[in-house]
């Protein structure tokens, strides 16, 4: 396994976003100042975004920002899947398997048709392209590629992430979710390679195994609600409570069954949510303040790039030394968890 992570070329400093949505979210200084705060506490400092900011205003419908979508998202895709088959010394027509996610945009055929057209990749190559899982689908995918290539073992296999988060603006939506969505969510692309056990392909880690968790009565806590309108962010408080509750005996099981515990754990690499998602995350497995850094990195730098925040920290890890032990984990709509216990070479 290798990966490319790449980010959209117009990057920002929170502020820059924050202002031109003040003017148009607010009816008032007492909501302007709630935006105001509700950004500056999202412990985000840059983001990326695939247009100029003054573009966004001119978005007209749902049907004009999918249109956006793949005439922004397609360069991007092919940049990273064009960077990470350079990075494994690989060439497009050795891919067998292209695992696609996206949760920013929609199509049938789906982007991932144009993206194989673009890379080159060979007509019978096998498309699994993936919507609706959310900010989860990055861990998801490394999870999925994985069980694929165990029953292929002379395959090898491509992981595209495309999230186009900004052109999920909606401009006459003033709710609490929204907001807080607007100050979190940033663009980004990630490319994986995975080769199979039979390939001689040196990885930078080896996936020791996977465990999924869709959690009870928890549909309505994150997610989008889709309309007329398009994608508009649902996002409650429950978030932080359904962590609390479940994720330490998930991530536990997953140490178990591989005769190992969290003192084992060498590298924790949690997906960037936001603020409380990670303290949620470091305060029910007891980690220490700095295990999560390089995720706090990550938000602050780039925000939440849904299905590839997650990616985006793992890349942080490339160069790890031989021998340590990562966990990397992802929450979303479901509510479902997907962790990944990965053992750097």
């Amino acid at each position: 396994m290798s990966v490319s992570p790449l980010l959209p070329p117009y990057r920002y400093a929170q502020g820059e976003i924050t202002e031109p949505l003040v003017e148009s979210l607010s009816s008032d200084e007492k909501t302007a100042a709630v935006i105001r705060r509700i950004h500056g506490a999202t412990g985000v400092q840059h983001r990326s975004l695939v247009m100029p900011i003054d573009a966004y205003r001119d978005i007209e419908d749902f049907t004009h920002a999918n249109c956006l979508f793949r005439e922004h998202g397609l360069p991007l895709a092919v940049a990273a899947t064009r960077q990470a088959l350079d990075d494994a010394g690989v060439e497009p027509a050795d891919v067998d398997y292209l695992f696609f996610t996206t949760v920013t945009g929609v199509g049938a055929p789906s982007l991932d048709v144009e993206l194989a057209q673009a890379m080159g990749f060979r007509s019978d190559v096998k498309r699994i392209p993936s919507f609706g899982l959310g900010c989860v689908a990055g861990a998801a995918g490394i999870a999925r590629v994985n069980d694929l290539l165990r029953g292929d073992p002379g395959a090898l296999a491509v992981l595209v992430s495309l999230e186009l988060c900004s052109l999920t603006i909606q401009w006459n939506d003033a709710s609490m979710a929204n907001i807080v969505g607007t100050g979190l969510f940033g663009d980004g692309a990630s490319a994986l390679v995975f080769a199979g056990a039979d390939r001689p392909v040196e990885p930078i880690a080896r996936i020791l195994g996977s465990r999924s968790a869709l959690y009870p009565d928890s549909t309505e806590a994150i997610g989008w609600n889709i309309g007329s309108y398009g994608l508009r962010l649902m996002l409650t408080p429950a978030v932080p409570d359904l962590i609390d509750r479940h994720l330490a005996h998930d991530i536990d099981a997953l140490l178990a069954a591989h005769g190992m515990d969290r003192t084992d754990v060498d590298e924790w690499i949690a997906h960037p949510g936001g603020p409380r998602v990670l303290e949620a995350f470091s305060d029910a497995l007891d980690l220490a303040p700095g295990d999560l850094a390089t995720s706090w990195n990550v938000l602050a730098e780039v925000g939440n790039l849904s299905s590839s925040a997650v990616l985006h920290v793992l890349a942080q890890h490339a160069k790890d030394p031989a021998g340590r032990i990562g966990l990397l984990f992802a929450l979303g709509p479901g509510v479902s968890v997907e962790m990944v216990l990965l053992e750097w070479r």
